[in-house]
Formats: structure tokens, C-alpha cells, sequence
């Protein structure tokens, strides 16, 4: 109901800005220079919709509607084309001076085009983020989507957006460094220095929620990370990004280690000792349960780098610590 109503505030405010966005291109900006915006020629991506999108110049004034792709453009050091943020995303912290613009499934259409972006980056994480994306793209302005879900997608991303804004150099150079950083972790996690008793990878469980346990499957980033890690997810092999397991799945899987993310999906966890039947789990009795962030974890950005180290480090040493926050 409340979407509908959005939705329908949007119709009948489109004649309105639409002529709000005629009068303000009629007029000269200090801010975008012509001169400027004829550098480096035409630019075309393919967003990951199928969606062909063509600037006549590298973009100069950039809204996210997704945090993670501020994070992809500050790693490009290309900061200073963000011009608004969602509610929600606190960084890089150069963002907080800039104006806040709604939040990510319901951004204020009318205040998007007032500040006259050349191009808009959403996310295709849930479908309803996309029915803002259609109202923004009637009005003139264009939109990117992307929904990079594994490494691979968010190579090609960071490789679409470096484009989009006139860092491709920098973006081929941030792949380059981010796939040989993993090469190494995973290198490492191979094998070579555990005991025999150790070779099998251990299985691993990643909390997504609690309570309505929610966890990570084979369709998630996360996946990928575990790998990379050393470990098993022990919901690789459900082709979904989140999986929704009975006690009795988990059970089956009986995970040597159990991580827990913390974040706004997951704001107060119970400690799992203190939930039902938990203890029946193996990495619960032997306090293999560790916390780690969900920014680092959960979201598409170059700091997932990071993320598989410290996962790495977690797998290695998870039988001589416990219940510890990386």
C-alpha cells in the first residue's frame, strides 16, 4: 500500500518535474562545465539488466543508491563526483557532508533530479528498488543498474563504473591488485601447513539473521569468500543467495565453524549458546562462533579483500580461539 502511494505521488508529480528539469538545464551551472564535459568522448556500458546506457562524456556528478558502489568509487579515488548519499551510508566518511536523498528502495525522485546527476547507480538486490529506477529514467536521467553477487560480478562492476566516471586506468589497476591479494590469501589456505587430520575443508555456517534464521547460499559473495577461505559453505549447493534452513539442515551440516555477521541485517544476535538446541551443533560446543562485520562481508565492495583474510585467519585458527569480533 505505502508503494503504491509513492508510486502514484510520482505520476502525478511527472509533468511538474519535468518541466522543473527543462528549466534548470536552461540555465548555465558553475558546476558543470561544457568545456569539461566534452573530455574523453562517448561512453557506453551495458548494466546488468541488458540495459545499454551512453553518456556523451564521463560522468562529473554521480548519485548510489547503493552504499557499496560509493565504496567502489572512493577505492577509484574518484570521491569528489558523489554528490548525495542514502540515509543509511556512512561511508567513505567524505559522503556525510553531502545531502541525504531517501534511502535505498525509496529515494526522493523529485530531489534526485534537482541535483541534475548525470548518471544514477542502483542496485537490482530486490525488485522493488527497481519501480524508483523506472521513475528517475522517465524523467531523463540515466541509471545503471548492477547486482554484482560473486567476484566476478564485482570485477565487471567496478570495471563498468570506473568507466562511467573516467578512472578506467585505476579501475583495471584495482582488479589487477584485488586478484592477486586473493591469490595469496587462497594460496595460503591450501593446505600446506595443516596436519593431515586437517586436510578436509572445514564446513562452515554464515548467519545472515537471527532470529527467522537466514543464512548464506551458493548464490551469495559470501560463498566465494568461504571458499577462498579454506572453508565449505554448508549451503553451497542451493543455487540461492539466501537460504532460509530448518534446525534439522543445520543439524545435518553440523558446521565446524559458525560466523555470525553484525550489522542492520543482523542488530542483536542471540548469542547462539542461549538459543534452542544450538548446543547440539558442534561448533557451538566448542565455541567456534565468531562475529565479523557485515559491511566487510555482505557488501560488493574492494574490502572484501579483507574479508577473506580475516575469514582465512578464522578457519586456521578457529579450534585454538572462540567467541571473538573481527
Amino acid at each position: 500500500m505505502i508503494g503504491t502511494l509513492y508510486l502514484d505521488r510520482w505520476q502525478l508529480n511527472f509533468n511538474l518535474l519535468a518541466i522543473t528539469l527543462l528549466l534548470l538545464l536552461s540555465f548555465p551551472s558553475q558546476a558543470i562545465s561544457s568545456k569539461a564535459d566534452t573530455l574523453g568522448g562517448e561512453i557506453k556500458i551495458i548494466d546488468d539488466r541488458g540495459v545499454e546506457i551512453t553518456l556523451s562524456h564521463e560522468a562529473k556528478r554521480v548519485i548510489c543508491l547503493y552504499g557499496a558502489f560509493n565504496e567502489i568509487i572512493y577505492a577509484l579515488r574518484k570521491s569528489d563526483v558523489l554528490i548525495a548519499r542514502t540515509k543509511a551510508d556512512k561511508t567513505p566518511e567524505s559522503i556525510l557532508a553531502l545531502p541525504q536523498i531517501g534511502t535505498h528502495m525509496r529515494p526522493n525522485v523529485e530531489m534526485i533530479i534537482s541535483l541534475m546527476p548525470d548518471i544514477v547507480f542502483q542496485s537490482t538486490g530486490r525488485k522493488a528498488a527497481l519501480e524508483p529506477v523506472k521513475a528517475i529514467e522517465r524523467l531523463g536521467i540515466k541509471v545503471a543498474v548492477f547486482n554484482p553477487n560473486s567476484l566476478k560480478g564485482l570485477y565487471r562492476t567496478i570495471m563498468r563504473i570506473g568507466t562511467v566516471i573516467g578512472a578506467k586506468n585505476r579501475a583495471v589497476q584495482l582488479i589487477t591488485s584485488m586478484r592477486e591479494d586473493i591469490k595469496k590469501i587462497s594460496d595460503i589456505k591450501t593446505g600446506k601447513h595443516r596436519t593431515t587430520e586437517d586436510k578436509a575443508a572445514p564446513k562452515v555456517f554464515f548467519e545472515v539473521r537471527y532470529p527467522n534464521l537466514l543464512g548464506a547460499g551458493g548464490k551469495n559473495i559470501v560463498d566465494e569468500v568461504i571458499r577462498l577461505s579454506g572453508g565449505e559453505n554448508c549451503f553451497s549447493n542451493i543455487a540461492k543467495k539466501f537460504v532460509r534452513p530448518q534446525f534439522e539442515m543445520l543439524l545435518a551440516c553440523n558446521p565446524d565453524v559458525y560466523i555470525i555477521q553484525k550489522g542492520p541485517m543482523n542488530k542483536r544476535p542471540i548469542p547462539p549458546v542461549k538459543r534452542p538446541n544450538y548446543t547440539m551443533l558442534k561448533a557451538i560446543r566448542e565455541k567456534a562462533v565468531f562475529y565479523v562485520e557485515e559491511s566487510l562481508f555482505s557488501r560488493p565492495t574492494p574490502n572484501i579483500v579483507k574479508a577473506i583474510r580475516i575469514l582465512r585467519n578464522i578457519i586456521e585458527n578457529h579450534k585454538k580461539t572462540g567467541y571473538r569480533t573481527y
